[in-house]
């Protein structure tokens, strides 16, 4: 059933970003008088469609992608039969260069549009939720596995980064942070102020949304909301409201502080000092082998909650999806200078996890949004048989006046063909590694 829930939010999410996608295409071409032979939502064999007017609309049997066929244009399908004949006024090649770069951009422009609308929507619906600044300085962070390697210690209050103000937790393992040159986090430790490097190559260590978790977090503060009848705790006598003071004379104030504790004493007695309305009372209790003495926790500290206007979420809805393509555009660009390892490109395997194992629909759209936007940037890049290849010479032929050989457009498809096919094939290699490997 998960790997179906997978699978079914990565099925829905493309086939909605690829068929607005090429949707765009189309409806410029449209624009323009061009013929629209085809448009189809996957790849061949087909397995449904239908026609309507000129054109043949059809769902795929594979959801990797999709396509619209231009009469007179020099595109994946290969078909040049039609070239050898004058160029007809309906045709893509009969157009001005102004409009076939319309043509081509259209589809670029609607998943931005998408992107963009998709994270409006979101920050005007959910707001934003966050641990502030304030809050990491005063309680400090816990300090996992990740974040151990570079010099985190718990307790460790980070005051900023690149000597630059941060706004919120997630904000310490963002993109921009990790992909920063040079990068540092400036950290408050027992009163002394150190400076902890981020080191070249540190986002490697972020493979998958898992590993997240074993980065840093803020120490919680905690309190007890109920005791589990029969448990180690229950018979100590420890009631709901009491507050954990100490376990065997070390202090507790956060739940990282409770665990290690525990931790320590498990499958043994400890001495455990609780505070009772305002009196201190010690205890003796068994931690079972677990670790675990049958409390209920809540915690005590509330995250930021702001909420935002329709022009407020614009503003901040537009500069989320954008900030979506310029770190990606940073992590492609250290990728060739191999700061960035290779093995961070996923295909649909990749794709299918980062969307989760339950249907939550925040989730879906926000990773929805952030497919649209970097599915806008990979197809703008000047590789032929993508829509940023076409550009590329449609660039040309308005600057120089030339018109690129039509034998020249073929090859280059066939070449730009074979490009994507390979970085595929890599992709959905990386994935197989990682599902054996465990990345």
């Amino acid at each position: 059933m998960d790997t179906l829930i997978m699978v079914g939010q990565l099925l829905l999410g493309l086939s909605i970003l690829v068929g607005l996608h090429e949707l765009g295409h189309l409806l410029t071409a449209k624009m323009f008088g061009m013929r629209v032979e085809k448009f189809s939502i996957g790849f061949p064999p087909k397995i449904i469609g239908f026609q309507w007017g000129e054109t043949e609309y059809s769902i795929g049997a594979i959801p990797l992608g999709g396509f619209v066929k231009i009469s007179g244009m020099v595109d994946e399908s290969m078909d040049t039969e039609q070239l050898a004949s004058e160029p007809q006024p309906w045709e893509f090649r009969a157009k001005p260069a102004w409009q076939r770069l319309i043509v081509m951009l259209g589809g670029i422009i609607v998943n931005v549009i998408t992107g963009i609308l998709i994270f409006v929507v979101l920050v005007y619906q959910k707001g934003e939720t966050y641990y502030s600044q304030e809050q990491v300085i005063e309680h400090g962070i816990v300090a996992y596995d990740i974040g151990k390697q570079i010099g985190f210690q718990d307790g460790d209050k980070v005051l900023d980064i690149n000597g630059q103000p941060y706004r919120s937790l997630g904000d310490l393992s963002s993109g921009e942070a990790l992909l920063s040159t040079d990068g540092y986090y400036t950290v408050e430790r027992d009163g002394e102020i150190i400076r902890i490097d981020i080191p070249r190559g540190f986002i490697n260590s972020f493979s998958n949304e898992e590993s997240l978790s074993k980065f840093i977090n803020i120490r919680m503060p905690f309190e007890i909301v109920d005791v589990t009848q029969g448990g180690e705790a229950a018979a100590a006598g420890i009631e709901k409201g009491d507050k954990i003071v100490s376990i065997n004379g070390n202090e507790i104030t956060y739940f990282n502080e409770l665990q290690s504790n525990l931790a320590k004493n498990a499958g043994e007695e400890a001495t455990v000092k609780i505070q009772r309305n305002n009196t201190e009372i010690e205890k003796t209790l068994a931690v079972n082998e677990d670790g675990i003495i049958g409390i209920q926790l809540a915690p005590l500290l509330d995250p930021v909650t702001n909420r935002y206007g329709i022009s407020e979420s614009i503003v901040k809805g537009t500069e989320r999806a954008f900030g979506v393509v310029i770190i990606n555009a940073k992590a492609l660009g250290r990728m060739f200078t191999g700061e960035v390892s290779t093995k961070n490109v996923s295909g649909p395997i990749g794709m299918a996890k980062i969307y989760g194992n339950q249907w939550d629909w925040t989730k879906f759209w926000s990773i929805t949004g952030l497919i649209s936007m970097i599915l806008a940037f990979m197809n703008l890049l000047p590789i032929p048989a993508l829509d940023g290849g076409h550009v590329v010479f449609l660039l040309y032929e308005m600057i120089s006046g030339k018109t690129p050989s039509e034998k020249f457009l073929e090859n280059a498809q066939k070449v730009g063909m074979v490009m994507l096919l390979a970085l595929m094939v890599f992709a959905i290699g990386n994935d197989i590694l990682k599902l054996f490997t465990g990345g």
